[in-house]
């Protein structure tokens, strides 16, 4: 495997006292051989940053908490036990994430902007040289400030600086760059202008190194796509491709193949647990299965391996999709068609793997054709038919504003965990990854609420 690495200059500058890596540009450098299981390993392992920060911008934290985030989730995944190694972690796992996500529009926004944001945040932990190495690196013509210019100009900064509430600008610190390299703080009148300059304090610098950074990573994700669809995806299909296409819907907690801490649940119970423990997308799934009597086969595995991970045995699994299926297809067909891959799913055919329910990312990432009804609702919902599933859950006008506008603005697991908050009334920090644990916390909510009842 070979992936770019930045120059050791720059990498050896940009490692900071606590063994994380803060800063790199990722554009060019020597190959670096990388062991297979390191490739994943290290990408995994990046992925819990890059979701960990969009779950924080989804949920609107401000900049100062984003920063203690951001420094929280480097901390705890981006360690390396050799701290020669850390950067090499860094640049290895930004690559092969960039693998990962250059395979479609989507894909690529999505880690545009986590890494940007990322980014961001890493080079406001920088010094004032690091900066300037970076301007340099990435070709933004600036000019350092003289003491003289600087006293000339002190009134209007400072009256610049007072407006916008920001720090008074120092002499030392101050840059001046073409207005065009700052749209964003021309745009909220942050800073001052003159001449064709603007006067750029040391703490704005990241407005316009951002987005250099970010048009750089655009330009070379498509480019990394045309590479991998024109020659690596086969070159590696025997070995790093499966890898590559499993990381994007990779699911790194539980996989509730057989949750132990809820039990089993029986068929007489499916009807009361679903109305009070299934997530919006199985209790579409179970609603419409009650209702037609069929499901194609995304529905069936999809509504299957969850309905396993619950705790329905194999037995109470043939009957329940019998009892369903036997009303439109004939109890005969059913048999023939559709017990073998009921079975299939519980590891009793085939292969005999035991396969474990969809995450909330796989499940976000299908792609339901005409007449399925898998995938998940906060994506694939119209907003009326979305509105209507939420009030016939019970979920309140207030909160169902706040799920409808998590949906409508892609953040589909916060929309969930609103839901999962509003009908349970108790908070979840850790937000809703996979519609299993989703199930198992509404166990335990409602269990506690029954024993304190008692």
């Amino acid at each position: 495997m070979e992936v770019m690495r930045s120059q050791k200059k720059a990498s050896s500058a940009l490692t900071s006292s606590n063994g994380v890596s803060t800063l790199n540009l990722y554009r060019s450098a020597p190959t670096l051989e990388v062991r297979l299981e390191d490739f994943e390993r290290f990408a995994v392992d990046r992925l819990l940053v890059l979701r960990g920060i969009s779950d924080g911008l989804a949920r609107g934290k401000k900049p100062d908490e984003m920063e203690k985030l951001v420094a929280d989730l480097l901390k705890a995944h981006m360690r390396h036990p050799q701290a020669s190694e850390v950067n090499n972690k860094d640049i290895i796992s930004h690559f092969v994430l960039r693998l990962v996500y250059c395979r479609s529009e989507e894909l690529r926004k999505w880690f545009l902007s986590m890494e940007s944001t990322l980014f961001r945040y890493r080079f406001r932990s920088v010094n004032s040289d690091v900066h300037l190495s970076l301007m340099t690196e990435l070709g933004i013509p600036y000019k350092v400030v003289s003491q003289k210019e600087f006293e000339d100009l002190r009134d209007q900064l400072n009256l610049v600086a007072r407006s916008a509430n920001q720090p008074l600008p120092t002499p030392n610190g101050l840059y001046k760059v073409s207005f065009e390299e700052v749209p964003e703080l021309v745009a909220t009148r942050k800073v001052f202008i003159q001449k064709g300059y603007a006067y750029v304090a040391l703490n704005q610098v990241v407005s316009f190194v951002v987005p250099h950074f970010r048009s750089h990573l655009s330009k070379a994700l498509v480019l990394t796509n045309r590479k991998w669809t024109s020659m690596i995806r086969e070159q590696e299909k025997d070995r790093l491709t499966p890898i590559v296409e499993a990381l994007a819907t990779s699911y790194l907690g539980p996989d509730y193949s057989q949750d132990k801490e809820v039990g089993e649940i029986s068929l007489k119970d499916i009807d009361q647990v679903a109305r009070t423990s299934f997530p919006l997308c199985m209790q579409h799934l179970f609603n419409t299965l009650r209702d037609d009597h069929h499901l194609k086969h995304g529905g069936r595995m999809q509504f299957g391996l969850f309905l396993k991970g619950v705790g329905l045995k194999l037995d109470d699994a043939l009957a329940f999709w019998k009892a369903e299926f036997s009303q439109k297809v004939g109890a005969e067909r059913f048999d023939k068609e559709y017990a073998y891959s009921i079975r299939h799913n519980y590891g009793k055919e085939g292969k005999r793997t035991d396969y474990t329910p969809y995450s909330c990312q796989k499940i976000i990432l299908s792609t339901p054709g005409v007449g399925d009804h898998h995938g998940c609702p906060y994506r694939h919902f119209s907003e009326e038919n979305l509105r209507a599933a939420l009030g016939k859950m019970g979920v309140s006008s207030r909160a169902l504003e706040d799920v409808i506008e998590k949906a409508r603005n892609r953040h589909y697991q916060l929309a969930c965990t609103l839901t999962f908050e509003a009908l349970h009334a108790s908070s979840c920090d850790a937000g809703i990854n996979h519609p299993n644990q989703y199930f198992s916390d509404s166990q335990k909510i409602l269990k506690e609420k029954n024993m304190s009842t008692d």
